[in-house]
């Protein structure tokens, strides 16, 4: 069982991956805004972070320097998961130091694959 952490401030999509990920054997936690996010991350350090790159407070490059920056997060893994089309988020993790990015709308039946590609590595 792996720990994810799930930063977005779209209470339904949190609700999904949550639910989807919890029935697949991982412990979820979620934060709805940057700053909650690098407090739960800090407090529980997980095996992953996913997150959505715009947030209320923070954007996701902030947010995913801040994380890049404090020692017992710094290798764990981030994934942007976004609605910006794909060339796009590519460009943009590349530059804002993310892992990976899962596009929105999630696609259920490979969300649990791509989520454990990253927990694979």
């Amino acid at each position: 069982m792996f720990s994810i952490l799930v930063i977005d401030d779209n209470p339904e999509h949190v609700e999904l991956t949550t639910r989807i990920l919890t029935a697949h054997g991982h412990r979820v936690f979620s934060a709805n805004d940057a700053e909650s996010g690098l407090a739960a991350a800090l407090a529980d350090h997980p095996d992953l972070i996913l997150m959505d790159l715009g947030l209320p407070d923070f954007d996701g490059q902030t947010l995913v320097g801040w994380l890049r920056r404090t020692p017992p997060l710094s290798q764990t893994p981030i994934v942007a998961v976004t609605a910006w089309p794909q060339e796009t988020a590519r460009k943009m993790v590349e530059v804002y130091g993310c892992d990976g990015y899962i596009s929105k709308p999630i696609r259920i039946a490979d969300f649990v694959n791509q989520v454990n590609s990253y927990l694979q590595r």
